[in-house]
């Protein structure tokens, strides 16, 4: 039986098989359903709920003072930066709730920075596992320190990128200029999700900026960043 020739062999190595596909449109169906079905069978309370949050407000420096210690305290606490992220921007408006996210994010990448270039890639691996450990070192291989804004609003991965390239001795003005830049632009989105659903009063929109922009992320950077090389590359 004759072999397959190098470039048909490279091309059907590169495209995605069948199962990749059904699995990646059953993850999105998932996704989708996740976030209506709740909302088509509670929706009116969901929406009474969420309005009643946003008008019963304490003073926003408290606002802005629990919020921005959440997102600094997220590497070591299991806090959903992108409900924080949006609820900042709902209760503090646009411009102060992208702030206290900016803020409050980068306290915690220069927490993370820390512990991990003090706790070492042993401790991340058993944190982590190898895979996901694997997976950081092939994409810092590949991107350099821009992994870092690559994986910045993917849930997990965000976490353990900014603790690995502590491990990894990323310089720190690269650090922090990676992560500023990367923090801006998170910070901005879901503060600008939030503010448009409390302007709209709308609870969709809102549940939309907590879980369905991170599950994305995170579903297209496992896609996009596999822990091992593809067949044939």
């Amino acid at each position: 039986m004759a072999e397959p020739t190098p470039a048909l062999g490279a091309a059907t190595a590169g495209r995605p098989s069948a199962r990749v596909l059904s699995g990646w449109t059953a993850f999105c169906a998932l996704l989708l359903a996740g976030i209506l079905v709740p909302f088509a069978l509670f929706g009116a309370s969901l929406e009474s709920a969420a309005q009643h949050v946003l008008a019963a407000r304490p003073p926003p420096w408290q606002v802005a003072l629990l919020l921005g210690g959440l997102l600094a305290g997220d590497v070591v606490l299991p806090v959903p930066s992108s409900l924080v992220g949006t609820a900042a921007g709902a209760l503090l408006g646009f411009w102060a709730g992208a702030a206290t996210s900016w803020l409050g994010m980068m306290a915690g990448c220069v927490t993370g920075y820390v512990l991990g270039a003090r706790a070492g890639t042993a401790a991340l691996r058993r944190l982590a596992g190898d895979a996901e450990l694997t997976r950081l070192t092939r994409a810092a291989e590949r991107m350099g320190p821009w992994f870092l804004l690559v994986f910045r609003a993917v849930p997990v991965l965000a976490e353990t990128s900014v603790l690995f390239a502590g491990t990894s001795r990323m310089a720190p003005r690269t650090f922090v200029l990676t992560s500023a830049l990367a923090n801006l632009g998170v910070s901005v989105t879901y503060a600008a999700l939030g503010a448009s659903a409390a302007e709209r009063e709308s609870f969709l929109l809102l549940f939309a900026g907590m879980v369905l922009l991170p599950g994305l992320a995170l579903a297209w950077a496992r896609r996009r960043t596999p822990p091992q090389p593809n067949a044939g590359a």
